[in-house]
């Protein structure tokens, strides 16, 4: 059955060797919101946020390099350009600003933009993500330690890494299987691109933070990733955080009600 009953357009963002795929839903006049997917997945993730979101805002969904449609090709840049390709769907869809929300991967990927283009935030949501500007070395050893079990199963078979990835990232079961569904464009190939990730996380000081912020995070997910989301939100001056029970690291999927309610809340109330 169709979750999504919204009227969707497709479009192409057409690069050398390579495109960038995105989906535009909802009312064009008024505010938009753009939809960033964890690594792995593609826009399908938000399927349960377009038909709410689509009411009252025009809503953006995009498969980033590497991911759903938006196949490495010939790209000779990697997963840190998405930040441009954001800025011309911008430009594109005649977008002048909008609420970015960004889970896990996606979260990095909306902060990169933000820091580039900060006049077009109107405010960011990060799920099950941390933060960009600062180096976190117990994050980076678990992530190191996580990074070789993926290639691990990639290399004996890509539906165990798909499987394995879907398992960790939610614990509703149906929500795994959609998760999977998801997953399912991403190959071998598409891990070239995952590297330009490290050119995101730097230490930056003194970085102005101009728009609302709200920090997410499941119930369920790693101990780790909750304390790191609450000790950014203790140093996130005027952030909002918020826990959101029975859901794992992609709690839209797994706990869409309780996410779409405090996302809807925070958008329309800071």
């Amino acid at each position: 059955m169709d979750l999504i009953k919204s009227k969707i357009e497709h479009k192409v963002l057409e690069k050398e060797g390579y495109a960038i795929h995105y989906f535009i839903s909802g009312d064009k006049s008024k505010e938009t919101i753009v939809f960033l997917h964890p690594a792995f997945a593609d826009h399908r993730c938000f399927d349960k946020q377009i038909d709410l979101f689509s009411k009252n805002y025009q809503v953006v969904t995009v498969d980033l390099l590497g991911h759903g449609l938006s196949q490495v090709g010939k790209a000779k840049v990697k997963i840190d350009s998405s930040a441009e390709h954001i800025e011309e769907i911008f430009k594109s869809a005649g977008i002048k600003s909008a609420h970015l929300v960004g889970v896990s991967m996606g979260s990095l990927i909306a902060q990169c933009f933000a820091l580039k283009y900060p006049e077009r935030i109107l405010s960011l949501t990060v799920l099950g993500g941390y933060s960009i500007n600062k180096e976190n070395k117990e994050l980076a050893k678990a992530q190191r330690k996580e990074i070789f079990k993926w290639l691990f199963k990639m290399i004996f078979s890509m539906d165990a890494f798909r499987k394995y990835v879907a398992s960790v990232s939610l614990i509703d079961k149906v929500e795994q299987v959609r998760f999977l569904e998801s997953a399912s464009l991403f190959t071998r190939k598409s891990f070239i691109v995952m590297s330009g990730l490290g050119n995101i996380i730097k230490q930056r000081e003194n970085v102005q933070q101009t728009y609302p912020l709200l920090i997410l995070a499941g119930e369920k997910d790693l101990a780790l990733v909750l304390k790191t989301s609450a000790e950014w939100h203790k140093e996130a001056q005027g952030s909002r955080f918020y826990v959101i029970e029975k859901a794992g690291h992609c709690a839209n999927m797994d706990n869409s009600a309780k996410f779409n309610e405090v996302l809807l809340n925070f958008i329309q109330f800071g």
